[in-house]
């Protein structure tokens, strides 16, 4: 593993966490339940937003939140290459 893909794996777990705090951040539930309460919260809003079934909501909901890793993984990789260029 070299040094850009740990960069894009550090910026997407700061990510995540970054995100997961905004989303729980009126809640009174304990940090260790906040990726769950997470992904049932991002379901029950598609849910919620659309009148699609409930497994069809789940499934979107875990899907946004693969990309949005993997999002983040690339920004971050991306990011490093920029800093890290020789000069």
């Amino acid at each position: 593993m070299n040094n850009r893909n740990r960069a894009g794996v550090i910026a997407a777990i700061i990510g995540i966490i970054v995100f997961m705090a905004m989303f729980n951040s009126g809640s009174p539930t304990p940090i260790v339940n906040w990726p769950v309460e997470t992904y049932m919260g991002m379901a029950f809003t598609i849910g919620w937003l659309s009148s699609v079934p409930n497994w069809l909501a789940y499934v979107l909901a875990a899907l946004v939140l693969i990309l949005l890793v993997i999002g983040l993984y690339k920004i971050g990789g991306w990011i490093y290459g920029l800093l890290a260029r020789t000069r």
